[in-house]
Parts: C-alpha cells; structure tokens; sequence
C-alpha cells in the first residue's frame, strides 16, 4: 500500500510548499483539493473550508495546472485524484474536473451522491443518483479517469452497503467506491472486511482519518468531532489487516481533521504511526 495526502487536510500550505514536505516525509503521492476559496476569506486565518492555500481554483489556467503538475513529477509523487464538491447530477460540473484530473495525470476524482435529509424520499435520490453514475461511466470512458463514491455521512451512501448498491451493475474500470471509515464514524459503520469483500473490485481507494463521539449540551447529547489517527472509534490496525486480507494495494490517502497541530508536523506523525501499524 503507498500513502498519499487529500490537500483539504493542510490549508496553510501551498502546493508547493505541501510538495515538497510530501517528498520530505516519505509520501508517494498527493489529492488534490479543487474548491475556489470564498472571497470573503481570502484574508481569513487557513482553514480546511475557508482559505485553503492548498487547493486548486475551480477555473485554474492550464499554465497553473502545469506548474502544479510539474512541481508533483520534479518530486517524484503521483497525482493520486482531484477532489472537488459536486452536485450529483451535474454531469458538465463533473466532465470540467475530469478534464483537470486528465491535465494534472490524475486517474480518478470524487463524484455526486445525493444528500439525504428531512422531506428527502430514499427511492426518488437513489434513481437520481444511479442515472448521474451512468453518465459519470460514460465520461470515464471517454477520459479514462474513474468516478468514485465516497462513503460520507449525510448522503445516501453512509455504509459500505448502501454505497455498493449505488455501484452495482457498473464498470468498475470506470466507477468505483472510496472507502472512508472516519466518515462512518459518524453513521454507517459495518464490519470494514465485510464491506471490503462485498465492494469487491469497486473498492478503489481509501482515506485516512479519525473521530469520536463525545459529549456536549452538558452531557445531555453526543456529537461526533474530529480527532487523531491513535485516538478515535477507528481502529486502524484492524483496517489495514482487513484491507491486506482482500489483497488491497492501493492508496491509503489522509485526510485529518484533527487540528490540534500544524499540518506540518501532522503529516510526519501520521505517516509514522500508519507505517507502525503496518
């Protein structure tokens, strides 16, 4: 397995300067972040959804898209994918960042899933969502880059099950699954080999983070937060075993949100720690 970093998780970093700290601790690749940062924030402190130093604009020139392509490739890293935020069905949304992914030698990006919430009907976002995955397998043909589907709280597709439903029947040369147990932390946790097995060859890549469920209204209710890799509901040992058992040779990618610490040193310990546990 080879360790890549999703930039969303070093907002004070440029490209370059995450780069070449990637290189310097031993990374194979990198995910780029592709989000305008808000004007409203651009003199804001860094931060992971406001000024993000560390993403790429969502009308980035081709001369930008080379300069970050060549600093990746002078470091010898991969362009592991680009992760934008996109709306399920936007199918000229999801060919623009296809593009992107294709200049900077990506092999893959995050699509849509539809967001499920009060008044929301299950069947009527799942047909909505399989129709948009079609047209993601016909533009992944077309640019050779994978659509992938994330498991992610709030949407549709929380739990391994429900993402492998949305999948099922597509190519999965062209469509696949991103595995991200923190995010099941929050909802949709099942056994990580189980789900593992089911995906089959649509798993296709994995982020790395943590959480945990803590207290808050004094004591009255739980909320989940964002913590460190050692220190949450995750255990990794116990995925990385499960991901070995499936024969998984892919990206393990982070994507901490803990931020107790400078991204810096966060990148270093992390690496460590996986490394340990391997």
């Amino acid at each position: 397995m080879k360790f890549s970093v999703f930039t969303v998780m070093t907002p004070e970093l440029t490209p370059e300067e995450l780069v070449a700290a990637l290189k310097e601790y031993g990374y194979d690749g990198v995910e780029w972040r592709m989000k305008d940062v808000p004007e409203s924030a651009v003199k804001e402190a860094p931060s992971f959804w406001g000024n993000n130093r560390c993403s790429i604009g969502e009308s980035a020139s081709d001369w930008e898209l080379g300069r970050i392509r060549e600093w990746t490739r002078q470091r010898g890293l991969s362009v592991v994918g680009v992760t934008p935020y996109l709306t399920a069905g936007d199918l000229e949304g999801t060919e623009r960042v296809m593009r992107v992914a294709k200049k900077l030698g990506a092999r893959q990006i995050r699509v849509g899933v539809p967001w499920y919430g009060p008044g929301a009907k299950y069947d009527e976002l799942f047909s909505q969502g399989v129709e948009y995955l079609r047209g993601v397998e016909a533009l992944s043909g077309k640019y050779a880059v994978k659509g992938l589907v994330e498991t992610h709280h709030g949407t549709i597709a929380p739990s391994v099950g429900l993402a492998y439903r949305l999948v099922d029947g597509l190519d999965p040369d062209r469509v696949g699954v991103l595995l991200d147990p923190g995010n099941m932390v929050h909802e949709g946790y099942e056994a990580y080999r189980m789900g593992m097995e089911l995906l089959g060859p649509y798993l296709a890549h994995v982020h790395v983070k943590n959480a945990c469920w803590v207290r808050r209204d004094g004591g009255k209710s739980w909320h989940v937060s964002w913590c460190s890799l050692a220190d949450g509901i995750v255990d990794w040992k116990r995925v990385l075993a499960d991901l070995k058992s499936v024969g998984y040779n892919g990206y393990l990618c982070f994507e901490d949100f803990s931020d107790v610490q400078p991204s810096r040193v966060v990148l270093k310990q992390n690496i460590e720690y996986l490394r340990s546990l391997l």
